[in-house]
């Protein structure tokens, strides 16, 4: 099932996409999905629900915004330099052990919104990178059971202002709080429709022009052990994020450097996913 969710900022609602392609809208279910949807066994519910309200559910006008598909999750938490190819490009040494920053909850937004340039900013960036969908409650999980604890995956772009990441004092919390340096979906896909998470294509072009190709193959630390990682060090709710690291390609590590600038269009997808488009705005 591919979870979707519609509607303006501060309204919006529940959806899914079926298998013709169409959104449809799932508001007579009751629930957004949220910490209280995927806490309470919610895909289950509502793939039971769906059995007998699928065909009656109206269709979403084409014109409506999506919207970000998880609702108010409680962190966002990131791995860094979790491709080797991409630490390479970075200066930065491989990790012995997954490298751990948060984005702001402030900064999710929508897969197909605008990202706003920081009044001043001369080095946003972009990464493309698949995002764990936490569905069940996780502290101190094995490795061996920490895919019971995910809901599914989207598709996440982690945008970086490089400046505020790496220059002057700080942690890297700064570079990627930012409002809508946080892009979510088009979709949540659930686990089961995944056949394998570890061998997805990802991809990322900037006015057309590819900059990010990679696999999830090539990922240092796994999902289950990232899962597991995390939840040593804090409760992972229902509705939580996790952004799995980005491939090489980042604005940063070409040479010379190239950042975004307002009217460029960033658009990025992952095998089985969907893809988003996102148009670069000066604050």
């Amino acid at each position: 099932m591919k979870l979707i969710r519609f509607g303006n900022t501060g309204s919006e609602s529940p959806g899914y996409l079926d298998d013709s392609g169409n959104r449809r809208d799932l508001t007579s279910f009751g629930e957004d999905f949220d910490q209280q949807f995927f806490g309470n066994n919610g895909i289950q519910r509502l793939e039971e629900w769906l059995d007998q309200q699928q065909e009656s559910l109206p269709v979403i006008d084409t014109h409506i915004r999506w919207a970000a598909p998880v609702a108010n999750p409680s962190k966002i938490i990131c791995v860094g330099l979790n491709y080797s190819d991409h630490a390479k490009e970075s200066g930065m040494a491989i990790p012995e052990e997954p490298v751990l920053f948060f984005k702001a909850t402030t900064s999710l937004t929508g897969p197909y919104d605008t990202i706003m340039i920081p009044p001043g900013s001369k080095k946003t960036d972009w990464e493309v990178e698949l995002a764990v969908i936490i569905g069940k409650k996780a502290s101190h999980v094995s490795e061996e059971d920490a895919m019971l604890h995910v809901a599914g995956y989207s598709v996440m772009n982690d945008v970086s202002e490089r400046a505020y990441q790496l220059e002057g004092t700080g942690q890297w919390v700064k570079g990627k709080s930012y409002d809508t340096f946080a892009p979510l979906g088009p979709v949540m896909a659930t686990r089961d429709e995944i056949a394998n998470v570890h061998n997805l294509n990802l991809w990322l072009k900037v006015n057309d022009q590819f900059r990010q190709q990679g696999n999830t193959d090539t990922l240092i630390f796994k999902v289950p052990f990232i899962v597991s990682y995390i939840s040593r060090y804090m409760t992972l709710l229902p509705g939580d994020i996790i952004s799995t690291g980005t491939p090489p390609g980042v604005g940063a590590g070409m040479k010379p450097p190239q950042f975004l600038k307002e009217g460029d269009v960033v658009e990025l997808g992952i095998d089985g996913l969907g893809s988003s488009k996102q148009m670069l705005v000066q604050r």
